[in-house]
């Protein structure tokens, strides 16, 4: 990270790069408005559902939630960001700072950061429609709940950077993080249940970073410890992806 430019350059910087996002209506508005239908329709449809299936707590909670970040961050780590960073290289905007005192590595940081605090504006608003629509709780464990969500926020934005690494152009970047997302989602539990998958893929769902967020959030929100599986998942996926990142990133 470059030491050489002043908190204001850095607050100007981080500005610039939010009014970009807030330009791009479908990456705004689709980590946003997926997480609450799914949200939704999961509390709608587990509704009679007793508590004490879930320990005491609801299927939206459990669940719902859950699912709910797990989007939220995917859909922010592996695609959004990989395809701002993708454009800024094709456009030659990287190589162009590159040559100037500040240097480019400020511009991933800036993305990093209006990435996260994409992350961090969709997990509350799914929280807030879950308390005001279903009546939903805040989870048991909430150190577990964030030690959860910057977990799954490392693993998606270290993948993410690996996809900007490696794509060659912006669509590139968008398509391979879209099949990761989905590749993920799908032995993850965001089409249904895991457990209905055969063995393998289910065990791999449980330590990828889809399905791992999904557990460790619901163990925070019943109270009880995450297991060990889906937390070491996401944290070797982001030391591996992020080596990987540093190693190909490629300024133009």
């Amino acid at each position: 990270m470059s030491t050489r430019l002043p908190p204001a350059g850095w607050a100007a910087l981080v500005g610039a790069e939010a009014r970009m996002v807030a330009r791009d209506t479908a990456g705004l508005v689709v980590p946003l408005g997926l997480p609450l239908l799914i949200l939704v329709m999961v509390g709608l449809t587990t509704a009679g559902v007793p508590p004490e299936v879930f320990g005491g707590r609801t299927p939206l909670e459990v669940v719902g939630l859950p699912l709910a970040a797990a989007v939220v961050v995917g859909m922010v780590g592996v695609v959004n960001v990989p395809s701002f960073l993708a454009h800024y290289r094709r456009a030659g905007v990287l190589r162009r700072l590159g040559v100037t005192p500040a240097g480019p590595v400020p511009v991933l940081v800036a993305q990093g950061v209006v990435g996260f605090a994409q992350v961090v504006a969709g997990c509350l608003l799914a929280l807030l429609v879950a308390m005001w629509g279903f009546g939903a709780g805040p989870p048991s464990s909430p150190g577990v709940a964030l030690g959860g969500l910057l977990l799954a926020s490392a693993a998606f934005f270290a993948l993410g950077g690996l996809v900007a690494a490696l794509a060659p152009t912006t669509n590139a970047a968008i398509a391979a993080g879209l099949v990761l997302f989905l590749g993920t989602g799908a032995v993850g539990g965001m089409f249904g249940d895991a457990s209905a998958l055969p063995g393998p893929l289910a065990e791999a769902g449980r330590v990828l970073p889809f399905g791992a967020t999904v557990h460790v959030l619901g163990a925070a929100w019943r109270g009880v410890p995450p297991d060990l599986a889906p937390v070491l998942g996401p944290a070797v996926t982001a030391v591996v992806a992020g080596l990987g990142a540093a190693r190909w990133f490629r300024w133009e």
